[in-house]
């Protein structure tokens, strides 16, 4: 019998690969998002449906974990991968902006957890997989908002994996580092603040060269899929991502902030 993985914000980027890697695999997929229109050709398939599901809003929540339930019969997977990025100085961020963080990249995955902790607990077994960022562990400029919304994700599912043991519920981390989707152009709100601008055009100057000699999400979606099969209590995993976390470990801090200064920033004064 076949397996059943629920994924969100699945119409592009890392979702969508995920999405597609499952399914050649065999599993009976619900990649969720926010409008089906957004996605391409590849959701017509055998195997996979595709609910609407926006993570700010509970009820669109309970409505696409329903309708999987009735379709497939069970949820052995959650994927939590909705979210975006805020950048830009915390200066300029507003509190509409900042709460519209935290509401997507957070409080909708809390939402989305306890929604369907039930199912999986009636089942007796089940995987949380949070889709987090190596920017839960370390920083980079201009970042502040995103980075606290993941690395609360990383302190949720740290300690919710010691609640969920004891009903036979896995909870893995995915910290992925730097990824060529169209994160930078359509996953990126920028806050702005007059007295930051050469700042902002320094990052998004960055942002956008890198982009393009950026791995792709396909390998971000089989390290997804290794973590949905591993029985172990690894937590974490870093595709892509691993370099920038040994680096930061190893190198004196004085010496790490200003290799990511003059790398993103230029050299500073």
């Amino acid at each position: 019998m076949s397996k059943t993985v629920l994924i969100t914000g699945a119409s592009s980027g890392i979702g969508e690969a995920t999405a597609k890697y499952f399914l050649e695999k065999g599993w009976n997929v619900a990649a969720t998002m926010r409008s089906r229109r957004k996605a391409g050709d590849w959701t017509n398939q055998k195997g996979l449906i595709c609910p609407s599901l926006d993570v700010t809003a509970p009820e669109t929540i309970e409505s696409a974990i329903r309708e999987t339930l009735e379709h497939f019969g069970s949820i052995d997977v959650l994927v939590n991968n909705a979210g975006y990025a805020l950048m830009g100085p915390l200066e300029g961020v507003t509190p509409q902006q900042l709460n519209h963080q935290f509401q997507t990249n957070f409080f909708g995955l809390v939402s989305t957890i306890q929604i369907v902790l039930p199912v999986l607990r009636q089942q007796g077994k089940g995987k949380i997989i949070n889709v987090a960022s190596i920017g839960g562990r370390l920083a980079f400029p201009l970042a502040s908002s995103y980075h606290a919304t993941k690395w609360a994700v990383d302190g949720l599912s740290e300690s919710l994996r010691y609640e969920l043991r004891r009903f036979n519920i896995q909870v893995k981390i995915i910290e992925p580092g730097g990824i060529k989707t169209n994160f930078i152009n359509h996953g990126t709100d920028w806050a702005t603040h007059p007295a930051y601008t050469d700042m902002v055009n320094q990052v998004k100057g960055f942002s956008e060269r890198m982009n393009d000699s950026l791995p792709s999400p396909e390998g971000v979606a089989k390290a997804i899929y290794r973590a949905a099969n591993d029985r172990s209590g690894k937590l974490r995993y870093s595709p892509h991502g691993e370099a920038y976390l040994l680096a930061h470990a190893i190198l004196p801090d004085k010496l790490w902030r200003s290799l990511i200064a003059n790398v993103m920033l230029g050299k500073t004064k």
